[in-house]
């Protein structure tokens, strides 16, 4: 049995929250996987009822469980997606983009996954004021640029798709830091001869993600580039409710959707769950890498084939122009599991 920890959220999130429930509650039941779904608070409403984002009630929970499963959260998001990364070393942010049936897609056939480097760069908030200026520090290690082109490329190995690795960074105008990621990436590349590598700068990336993303294999890229590029590929293949994310460590993972709590259709059962419920997928992925596990990565290909399904009949929630609600968007999914 797994035990799963479950940050419900805010706005949407506990509506989505439900959705994922009733799903791994089914598979457990059609299916046989067992697993134990423990529910925490952190975000908004944890912070009003306890004065922390993430009360340590939440964090001993999510340390004692084999994953964690994290719904969106409001403006409070940093003081826990970001804590949770750091304090866990999450270091592998992993933002999957794929064509589905019936979605506002650019193309059909696009399936590319960006590796986002997750502890360093803007985004450890080293910032400071300077008389009338503000300066940020930004920080790119061998070490961290080094284990995460690791990931992109076995990434890319066992996608078995393209087998190409495209390496996005400034280093043109940033010669120290990106300069630096680029090379160790480059270096990284050697010992992988079935893998193709490629250099692309960011400028350039975020215009070829519109004029061809069918070339796209695996992107492996430093945190904000990554940040901003995965909600880009995201709308290309139709929007942020078909995009999960994985937030990978050496020993544990937290998966959650990419886009936020959407309070202004919160409670209206009209969000659609679809990128929760991949993100469960994702889950179950890597618990099945993790535990040489057949029966969990057998159970996460259904998820993703019962979603398809659903989708390529034609059904959507309310928030992208379809007539179901959340709950029976998520029975539909359900019922496609066998």
């Amino acid at each position: 049995m797994y035990k799963i920890s479950l940050i419900t959220g805010d706005g949407i999130g506990p509506e989505l929250s439900e959705s994922v429930t009733e799903i791994l509650h089914a598979i457990s039941d059609k299916i046989g996987l067992k697993l134990d779904i423990n529910p925490v608070e952190a975000g908004d409403i944890a912070l009003k009822k306890t004065g922390k984002a993430l009360p340590d009630s939440t964090l001993d929970a999510i340390k004692k469980s084999d994953a964690c499963l994290k719904a969106p959260v409001g403006e409070s998001a940093a003081d826990v997606i970001v804590v949770l990364r750091r304090m866990l070393d999450l270091y592998a942010n992993i933002r999957p983009a794929k064509s589905y049936p019936n979605m506002p897609s650019l193309r059909e056939n696009i399936d590319l996954v960006i590796v986002r480097e997750n502890t360093e760069d803007l985004y450890t908030g080293m910032e400071f004021d300077v008389g009338n200026a503000a300066v940020a520090l930004r920080t790119i290690s061998e070490y961290a640029s080094r284990r995460i082109a690791k990931y992109a490329f076995m990434t890319a190995k066992q996608r078995n798709k393209q087998n190409k690795v495209t390496c996005v960074h400034k280093s043109n105008v940033m010669r120290k830091t990106d300069g630096l990621f680029a090379r160790t990436c480059a270096q990284v590349a050697k010992d992988y001869d079935n893998i193709a590598f490629e250099q692309m700068y960011v400028d350039a990336c975020a215009m070829n993600l519109i004029r061809q993303p069918e070339a796209f294999d695996v992107i492996v890229t430093t945190n904000l580039f990554g940040d901003i590029l995965s909600d880009e590929a995201a709308q290309v293949v139709g929007g942020l409710g078909m995009a999960p994310a994985a937030n990978i460590g050496e020993n544990f993972a937290l998966f959650e959707p990419v886009h936020g709590a959407a309070f202004d259709i919160a409670g209206k059962q009209a969000a659609n769950p679809s990128s929760f419920i991949l993100s469960a997928k994702m889950m179950l992925e890597w618990l099945a890498m993790k535990n040489n596990d057949s029966k969990s990565f057998s159970v996460a290909k259904k998820i993703e084939e019962a979603v398809y399904g659903v989708v390529s009949e034609g059904i959507k929630t309310k928030d992208i122009g379809g007539n179901n609600t959340t709950k029976e968007f998520t029975h539909k999914v359900i019922s496609k599991l066998t």
